[in-house]
């Protein structure tokens, strides 16, 4: 037997041994009931993974009060980029026999194995932020993304009353989340504003702060004087590029409009270094995918997708109690 076929049938094993022992754990004690849930986030830094833990874990206590007692983990890659270590994260529950695995997978292709692997396991696999190409889910728990590319176009334009060049930097290549936040802002501009040229929106930032601040300073050694607006598709790149524009002094020059939730974007935003910034509802993200697991491992039905919310931030609406809200839960 090949050495692949010979890993796979060992991991279903103990997987299926795992599975058993955690069965008992399942069983109902008094009025208790217990499940085994692991959360795998594409990364640890960003507060947007700290505030979909938040909202996790919010659900577990109001679960606890119902008499279900979850055994949450919560763990993922250093970085946003490492697809081997998510793959040997998931691999790791796998063996551990969780009854539920939410994934918000770094690569819609290459995490595809291993969650054919969990469900083969027995393992109820949700999806959770970005897309996975795969129907064998249970649901799919996630932010409209191209709704939120379309947002930010409409603000860029509007900053820009219509006319000039604009750059946008994208995340990196296999995230089907910001992917699909770059395609709606690329169509929106095109056919809401045939005035604003995009002269660049081939270049990667990369998965860190770092990673975009050098992606950012390339782009900018190039076109700073050229451009009269620019758009990022998540918070490691905002937050580069942000740093970038600061270091030559073109913050609050050039409009901007960034993407996620970051106190610092706050403040930027009350500097006029951005225009706006389009967030998502971390904490509702990772509330909702506890609570469709465990109605699915119950046995009701799940919608196959749920949107989370989209939002844009101007300093118009900053201080509207709804965004307020917002921005307080994601910033828990």
């Amino acid at each position: 037997m090949p050495l692949r076929s010979r890993r796979l049938v060992l991991l279903s094993l103990i997987a299926l041994a795992a599975s058993a022992l955690s069965a008992c754990g399942r069983a109902e004690e008094g009025s208790t009931i217990r499940y085994r849930i692991a959360l795998v986030p594409k990364g640890a830094t960003h507060e947007h993974w700290q505030s979909v833990h938040a909202g996790a874990r919010k659900a577990v206590s109001e679960l606890a009060g119902r008499g279900i007692e979850i055994e949450l983990f919560w763990n993922g890659p250093l970085r946003e980029d490492d697809r081997e270590q998510q793959i040997q994260v998931v691999e790791g529950f796998i063996t551990r026999g969780v009854d539920g695995l939410g994934l918000a997978p770094l690569d819609s292709r290459a995490l595809v194995r291993p969650v054919e692997e969990a469900r083969r396991a027995g393992i109820a696999v949700l999806i959770f932020d970005s897309a996975l190409d795969t129907p064998d889910i249970v649901s799919y728990v996630a932010t409209d993304n191209y709704r939120g590319g379309t947002l930010a176009a409409s603000r860029l334009g509007e900053a820009l009353k219509g006319r000039g060049r604009v750059l946008m930097l994208r995340y990196q290549e296999g995230s089907a989340a910001t992917e699909e936040r770059e395609t709606g802002f690329l169509d929106h501009m095109r056919e809401r504003y045939p005035d604003v040229t995009v002269i660049s929106s081939n270049q990667y930032a990369g998965a860190t702060r770092d990673t975009a601040r050098r992606a950012s300073e390339n782009l900018l050694n190039r076109h700073a004087h050229e451009i009269d607006g620019i758009f990022t598709p998540n918070e490691s790149s905002t937050h580069g590029m942000l740093l970038a524009l600061q270091d030559i002094r073109r913050a609050g020059r050039v409009a901007f409009v960034g993407f996620d939730t970051s106190a610092v974007f706050v403040e930027a935003m009350g500097r006029g270094e951005l225009q706006g910034f389009v967030v998502q509802n971390p904490v509702n993200m990772g509330y909702l995918s506890v609570m469709t697991l465990v109605d699915h491992l119950q046995g009701r039905p799940v919608p196959p997708k749920i949107d989370t919310g989209v939002e844009l931030v101007t300093p118009e609406n900053l201080n509207e109690p709804g965004i307020q809200r917002l921005l307080t839960r994601s910033l828990d």
